[in-house]
């Protein structure tokens, strides 16, 4: 992965991934990390020096988050990121007919509109990037279990491909990082929220050491949903890091509780 913008953007902080789209070029992607920012406490980088949150909701500085916003804002080259109010559900915002100046209550989001970026907000919950062939459309969708087994990739990839006229095996998707299946303990009632739907989905789940409780790949269960929803395996990249695996680059919700968030952002050049 390389640094991206224009000569004047302001560098990427090193463990940023600007994402690379094969055969997809005019298609940007970036997955911010708690590297980077001006935030403090338990918002700031492991090793004390400014953190990069972007949650307004989580009890951070609101000054911190603002310029943190901003200094992102400056290294996309001119798209602006389009922020949602996430309640872990499957709606889907529409932003080529965002007025600007509000906040769309969804858990994803698609564009065909060049200079803005659709964008979602993780901490362990699992941030998948969606692009159309020859850049016709990109969608972000944040997905955590709750929106993952109520169907918000399968609406995100069902928007894109009709907005961008395109089949759904058409669309490439990238998986950000998110809680590992080492570290994701979840119970019955999460298993069967898949399995009752999807048998297969069951080779997602591990027996835990407690009865009742289960270890679940969210990166497969995801893979899983997407080729439900059309798209092709071997257009189904990234995944496998896991955010609470890794405290120096990543904030995890599951790991620290009172933390930062980052972003994971798709926009069209």
């Amino acid at each position: 992965m390389s640094g991206a913008g224009d000569a004047g953007a302001a560098p990427m902080p090193a463990s940023w991934s600007v994402l690379q789209w094969p055969g997809n070029p005019r298609v940007r992607g970036l997955l911010t990390t708690r590297v980077g920012g001006c935030s403090a406490g338990a918002y700031a980088a492991a090793d004390g020096s400014g953190g990069m949150n972007l949650g307004a909701h989580v009890g951070d500085d609101p000054a911190a988050v603002s310029r943190n916003r901003e200094l992102l804002a400056a290294r996309l080259a001119g798209a602006e990121p389009v922020w949602l109010e996430q309640v872990h559900g499957s709606d889907l915002a529409d932003l080529d007919a965002w007025p600007g100046g509000s906040v769309p209550r969804a858990d994803a989001a698609v564009l065909t509109r060049r200079g803005l970026a659709a964008c979602v907000l993780v901490a362990d919950c699992l941030p998948v990037l969606l692009a159309a062939p020859d850049a016709r459309g990109v969608a972000a969708a944040h997905a955590g279990w709750r929106g993952l087994s109520g169907g918000v990739l399968e609406h995100a990839a069902a928007a894109l491909a009709r907005r961008a006229a395109c089949d759904a095996a058409q669309l490439q998707a990238w998986l950000g990082p998110a809680i590992g299946p080492a570290h994701f303990e979840v119970g019955d009632e999460v298993r069967e929220a898949f399995v009752g739907v999807d048998a297969r989905a069951a080779s997602a789940f591990v027996s835990g050491a407690r009865p009742g409780k289960w270890m679940a790949d969210l990166f497969e269960l995801a893979r899983m949903r997407l080729q439900r929803a059309g798209l092709l395996r071997r257009c189904i990249l990234g995944g496998g890091i896991c955010t609470v695996s890794n405290p120096s680059i990543y904030y995890s919700y599951r790991r620290d509780r009172v933390t930062g968030r980052q972003a994971a952002l798709v926009w069209l050049d």
